[in-house]
C-alpha cells in the first residue's frame, strides 16, 4: 500500500500516482533506473530515465527528513518539552524549512546573549515589556538591579536580548523574513579592498547589484567563487529598513517606552540574528539551485561526448603530438589492442620531418592501418597537417581527436593496470587512438570532471555532481548496449546490475573460458544471481551467437514471444529478423499478456529491424580552415569549427587553434534562443564568423547569425 512519502514523491514530481508507486516498488526490489526504464514501460507507463531518477532523489529526500524528524523528537523529548500538540507538528510536516524552525527554539546553542540575560533573572522583564502596557520601561527595570545587573540600561539591554532571540525563533517572524527575501532579495558584490590588481578576471562583479531571483547561476557561482577566493564582498538582502519597519509593526504596539524597547530588540534581532539567518538559507537556495543548473548542463554535455559517433573496429595509429618530447605514436588493432609504439621528432627543436613521415609510411603499410587519430593538444594542428600531406598509397581517414582527459587516464590506476610496462606518454597515445574507435568505451575510464565540458564543475555540490554523472555514464552505457566479449572491466561496471566485482568476473571467466557464445551462459559466471541476470542481460550483446536474439536488445525474458511469433508465422527467428515482409504479418495485440504489453512489443519489433545496429552512427572526419593562431583571425572571417563546450550563456568551439571561441547565446540563431542546447549539441560540425579578437585577453567573439 502507498505511504504518505510514496504519495508526496507523486506529488513533488508531478507524475501520475500509479506510476510513481509501481516505480517507487521496482526501484525497492533492486531494479536499476535503466532496466526501469527499457524493460518496465508498463508497469512505469513509460516514465523515462531522467523522470525515474527523479522519483528516487524525491524519496530519498523525503527519507532522510523523516530520519531528521526522528532526531530532533529525541532531542527534544529528551529535555521534557515535548508536548502532544509539538509531536504533531513535528511529524506532521515534510517541510525541510518549517521543521528546523520548529525545532530552533529547543536546539542546544552555546551561551548566547539571551541565555546570560536569562541567568541574570532578567527574563520577566522581557515578558513585562512585550505586553507595552502603559508605564516606564525604565521603572519597570529597577526592580531588576543587582550586583549582575548594575542599573536599568544593563537590565533593558539584557530584556532586549532575550526578546531578539523570541523574535529569531519565532516561526511567523522567520516566515515574515523569507517572504521579504523571496520578493525583494537583491545579491551585491564589491571588490575586496586591495584586491583589485589580483581579482581583475572578477571586474565585473567590483561593483555589481541585481535582483537574487534573477540572477542566473553561471553568475551566482562565479560570484561566490570570487568571495571564496577573498576578491569579492557578497551580500544578499532585501531592503533592510522596509523589513525592520515590518517586523516593528507586527510586534510593538503603540509609541510608549515599553514599545520603544520591543522594537529597539527587534531591529537588533534582525541585523544581528534572523536576517543574517535568512541570508544564509537564500544563499545555500540560490547555490542549489544554480548547482543544479551547471549539473543539468554538465550531465548534458558528457551525455553528448559519451555517445559521439565511433569510428568502430578499425586499425588505427593513435598519435600523441608534442614539440620538444616529439610525437608518440601507437599502433592498436581493430580490438584496441596496443601492437607497437614508438616516437617521431617533425617539429622544432629536432624538426626531422624526413624520419617521421618514412616512419608513418612504414607503419601505415606494415600493419594496414585504415585511420589515424591525432590528439588536438600542443603541436596537433602541426602534426594533423604533417599527416595529411603524406601520400600513403590508399585512401586514408584522418582525425583529430579531443585528448581532454587523457593525461589524467594515462597517470590513473587504469591505464597501470591495463599497460603496467609502459609509459604514461604511451598509454596516453592509446587512449587517443581509442578514443576515436569508441568514445564511449574510452571516456568511462576517466573522471567526467577532467573531460572538460561543462561549467563551474569544481564549484557545485560534489556529491550531487558524482551521483548526476555516474547516471550520465549508466545511462549512456546501456542505452548503446556493450559487447560482452570485448568490453573492459571498467567498462562492464557502469552496466545495469553489475558493478565491479561482477565485471571482474566476466573477464576472469572471459579469459578462462573463451568468448560467451550465449546470454545463458552468463548464468555461469560466479555471483551471477537470477536478480544480476535480469538487470544485465538485455545491455550485454553477444556478436554471432547461439541465439539470433542474443545480439539485440530484446531481453532473454521476451525470448518466448518472439519465438512464438516466428512459430505461428512457421518461420524462425532469424528469419524474422532478415524479412521485413514477415514482421508486417504480425499482429502485435496478439501476443499481449499481464506483464507484457504493447510498449514492450513495439520496442522488439524495432530491435528485430536493426538487430546489433549502434545508435550512435559513425565518426566523419572534419578540416580545419587554415588558421594557426589568434593573430591569423581578422573580423569577418567565417571560418569552420566544431562545438566542444556548451554552456548556460553560449556554446565554445574549436576552430583549429589553441583559443577556443564564444558563440553568446544571443548570437547563436536568427531567433530568440533560451537553451544553448536547443540550437546546438557536442561535437556539432559548424560554421561561424569571427566577430571580434581580444588579443590582450585571448578572447574570441563568434556568430553563427547568417552564416
Amino acid at each position: 500500500m502507498p505511504n504518505v512519502i510514496d504519495n508526496l514523491v507523486a506529488e513533488r514530481t508531478g507524475l501520475a500516482r500509479k506510476k510513481v508507486f509501481n516505480t517507487l516498488q521496482l526501484l525497492s526490489e533492486g531494479a536499476t533506473i535503466p532496466f526501469i526504464a527499457r524493460y518496465r514501460k508498463e508497469a512505469t507507463g513509460s516514465l523515462d530515465e531522467v523522470e525515474i531518477a527523479d522519483i528516487q532523489r524525491e524519496y530519498k529526500k523525503l527519507e532522510e527528513l523523516e530520519k531528521r524528524k526522528q532526531t530532533i523528537l529525541g532531542a527534544v523529548e529528551e529535555q521534557g518539552k515535548l508536548t502532544d500538540e509539538l509531536r504533531r507538528r513535528i511529524e506532521g510536516t515534510y517541510d525541510a524549512t518549517e521543521l528546523e524552525d520548529l525545532y530552533l527554539p529547543y536546539k542546544r546553542k552555546r551561551k548566547t546573549r539571551a541565555s546570560k540575560a536569562r541567568e541574570k533573572g532578567l527574563e520577566p522583564l522581557a515578558e513585562q515589556l512585550m505586553q507595552q502596557q502603559d508605564g516606564q520601561a525604565e521603572r519597570a527595570a529597577q526592580a531588576f538591579i543587582n550586583e549582575e545587573v548594575p542599573d536599568a540600561e544593563a537590565a533593558l539591554q539584557g530584556a532586549r536580548d532575550i526578546i531578539a532571540e523570541w523574535v529569531n525563533e519565532d516561526e511567523k517572524a522567520r516566515h515574515k523574513v523569507r517572504h521579504a527575501f523571496r520578493k525583494e532579495a537583491t545579491i551585491r558584490s564589491k571588490v575586496a579592498r586591495g584586491k583589485k590588481e589580483e581579482g581583475a578576471k572578477y571586474q565585473d562583479y567590483f561593483d555589481y547589484e541585481e535582483p537574487l531571483k534573477k540572477c542566473p547561476s553561471h553568475r551566482l557561482l562565479a560570484i561566490r567563487r570570487g568571495e571564496e577566493e577573498g576578491i569579492l564582498r557578497v551580500y544578499i538582502s532585501p531592503d533592510e529598513a522596509d523589513t525592520i519597519y515590518r517586523l516593528q509593526r507586527y510586534y510593538a504596539d503603540g509609541n510608549g517606552s515599553a514599545a520603544g524597547q520591543v522594537k529597539a530588540a527587534v531591529e537588533d534581532s534582525y541585523k544581528r540574528l534572523l536576517g543574517p539567518s535568512i541570508e544564509t538559507e537564500f544563499r545555500n537556495l540560490a547555490k542549489e539551485k544554480a548547482d543544479e543548473e551547471a549539473i543539468s548542463v554538465f550531465t548534458t554535455n558528457l551525455r553528448q561526448l559519451l555517445l559521439a559517433p565511433p569510428l568502430g573496429q578499425q586499425r588505427t595509429l593513435g598519435i600523441d603530438p608534442g614539440f620538444r618530447t616529439g610525437c608518440k605514436v601507437v599502433v592498436l588493432d581493430e580490438s584496441g589492442k596496443l601492437l607497437r609504439h614508438t616516437a617521431i621528432y617533425p617539429h622544432p627543436p629536432q624538426k626531422d620531418e624526413y624520419q617521421a613521415i618514412e616512419t608513418l609510411k612504414h607503419l601505415v603499410q606494415q600493419f594496414e592501418i585504415e585511420a589515424i587519430a591525432v590528439g588536438n593538444g600542443t603541436a596537433g594542428r602541426e602534426t594533423l597537417g604533417l599527416c595529411r600531406k603524406i601520400d600513403f598509397g590508399r585512401s586514408l581517414n584522418i582525425f583529430s581527436v579531443n585528448e581532454a582527459g587523457a593525461s589524467i587516464y594515462s597517470a590513473s590506476e587504469i591505464a597501470r593496470e591495463e599497460f603496467p610496462k609502459e609509459d604514461v606518454t604511451v598509454r596516453g597515445a592509446v587512449s587517443i587512438g581509442r578514443r576515436l574507435m569508441d568514445p564511449l568505451a574510452e571516456l568511462v575510464k576517466i573522471d567526467p570532471k577532467s573531460i572538460g565540458v561543462g561549467q563551474y564543475q569544481h564549484d557545485v555540490n560534489q556529491t550531487r555532481l558524482k551521483e548526476s554523472l555516474d547516471q550520465v555514464v549508466e545511462s549512456a552505457v546501456n542505452s548503446v548496449g556493450i559487447n560482452v566479449n570485448t568490453a573492459s572491466k571498467h567498462l562492464l561496471t557502469y552496466v545495469s546490475g553489475l558493478g565491479p566485482t561482477l565485471a571482474q568476473n566476466i573477464v576472469q571467466y572471459r579469459s578462462e573460458n573463451g568468448p560467451f557464445r550465449s546470454r545463458q551462459q552468463l548464468h555461469k559466471v560466479p555471483r551471477m544471481g537470477d536478480k544480476a541476470f535480469e538487470q544485465c542481460a538485455g545491455f550485454l550483446r553477444i556478436r554471432e551467437g547461439k541465439h539470433p536474439l542474443d545480439n539485440t536488445a530484446v531481453h532473454p525474458e521476451s525470448y518466448p514471444v518472439v519465438e512464438q511469433m516466428a512459430a505461428d508465422l512457421g518461420c524462425t527467428v532469424q528469419d524474422l529478423i532478415e524479412q521485413p515482409s514477415l514482421r508486417k504479418q504480425i499482429e502485435l495485440r496478439r501476443y499481449t499478456t499481464d506483464t507484457v504489453g504493447l510498449p514492450t512489443l513495439k520496442d522488439i519489433m524495432k530491435e528485430l529491424e536493426k538487430p546489433g545496429l549502434d545508435p550512435r552512427g559513425k565518426a566523419q572526419a572534419f578540416e580545419f580552415a587554415n588558421i594557426h593562431s589568434i593573430q591569423d583571425l581578422e573580423p569577418g572571417m567565417v571560418v569552420p569549427g566544431i562545438v566542444n563546450n556548451i554552456t548556460n550563456f553560449g556554446a565554445f568551439v574549436d576552430i583549429g587553434i589553441k583559443e577556443s571561441g564564444l558563440v553568446h547565446i544571443s548570437q547563436l540563431a536568427n531567433k530568440f534562443v533560451k537553451n544553448p542546447a536547443d540550437v546546438v549539441s557536442l561535437n556539432q560540425q559548424v560554421r561561424v564568423r569571427i566577430m571580434e579578437v581580444d588579443l590582450q585577453r585571448k578572447r574570441i567573439q563568434l556568430s553563427m547569425k547568417n552564416v
